[in-house]
């Protein structure tokens, strides 16, 4: 990774640095502990400045906590950290990704992502904390279809 950082495989003594960068970011931090064996994160000097996690429900799953320290954006980071997550949810199975967001409806296209009606999410995913309480109503559902 050059220097925006190291990206890798989060482990549980990143849960407070993860946590601590999605508050920084404000991301709701509710049920990021059980996303951790599917998160990734970047580091730069010992920090996390970048994180973000793949929630897998059978073939469904729910990119959530992407996030990149103010001081780390606009290197290119975020891209890396989703093209990483899309990756890992591809290895995991998964077919289908889907995102809640409040303020990135511009930033996910270009990874394939287009907004659906959250009414029409599949029920496996209307259990996740994301869709019950973590994020609002007011929250867009985003969806692509990964392919290879």
């Amino acid at each position: 990774m050059d220097e925006r950082g190291v990206l890798r495989r989060a482990e549980d003594s990143d849960r407070d640095g993860i946590s601590a960068l999605l508050r920084e970011c404000r991301l709701p931090v509710d049920g990021v502990a059980d996303a951790l064996a599917h998160a990734v994160v970047a580091s730069r000097g010992g920090r996390i400045v970048g994180c973000v996690a793949i929630e897998v429900y059978g073939g469904v799953g729910l990119l959530r906590s992407l996030a990149v320290s103010p001081a780390a954006r606009g290197q290119g980071l975020g891209r890396e950290l989703t093209r990483e997550a899309l990756r890992l949810a591809e290895t995991l199975g998964v077919r289908d990704v889907y995102l809640l967001t409040e303020t990135a409806r511009d930033f996910f296209p270009r990874f394939g992502f287009a907004v659906e009606d959250r009414a029409g999410a599949p029920a496996a995913l209307q259990c996740a904390v994301e869709f019950r309480s973590a994020c609002p109503a007011s929250a867009l559902m985003m969806h692509a279809r990964l392919t290879s």
